[in-house]
């Protein structure tokens, strides 16, 4: 069975919006890191304001590393109850049943499934138990303000602490995974 692993991009007061005002912090190794997660992955499931960023920007992008190249050519599923056309390679639309959609895509044979940023889907998928791995790269930043990655109203959660790694920059992935009760 495959699974569903979200990464995120959190400064330490848990805010995710607009990751690029931790890039201060962002270097060689968790460009390497971040890679490596990609290959690993071969199907993207992104919620629909992600999904239109991401969009808007990777398929124009290229790089000597393979990044965007990976990006652009994975499987791409996005959830969403609006979006009725998307232009971005090898995209589906998830418009209706999104738990029975991700349990059919986890049970397919294949590599992680990979989340990136997708807040309103996150709690949707943690709502539904459907999350098998969070991978949290936490910044030494405070930004005091924006959309957060656990926010007050979601449902509680225990996790188990598996793995960390600390950047030189001062930024430490914080691997979980979730006990079910």
């Amino acid at each position: 069975m495959r699974k569903v692993v979200v990464s995120e991009f959190v400064s330490l007061d848990g805010v995710m919006e607009k990751p690029e005002r931790l890039m201060p912090f962002f270097g060689e190794e968790q460009k390497r890191y971040k890679l490596e997660e990609l290959l690993n992955a071969d199907t993207l499931l992104l919620g629909r304001v992600t999904y239109e960023g991401f969009a808007a920007v990777w398929p124009t992008q290229t790089d000597e590393q393979g990044f965007a190249s990976r990006m652009n050519c994975l499987p791409k599923y996005v959830a969403s109850g609006t979006l009725q056309t998307a232009s971005w390679h090898n995209t589906t639309i998830i418009g209706g049943n999104l738990v029975a959609e991700v349990r059919r895509l986890k049970a397919q044979r294949g590599e992680d499934i990979l989340v990136y940023g997708s807040g309103q889907l996150v709690q949707a998928l943690l709502r539904h138990h459907l999350v098998d791995e969070y991978r949290l790269m936490t910044f030494p930043m405070m930004l005091g303000g924006g959309k957060r990655f656990f926010p007050e109203d979601g449902l509680p959660a225990t996790l188990k602490l598996v793995d960390t790694t600390l950047f030189s920059t001062g930024a430490i992935l914080l691997v979980y995974h979730p006990v079910q009760s």
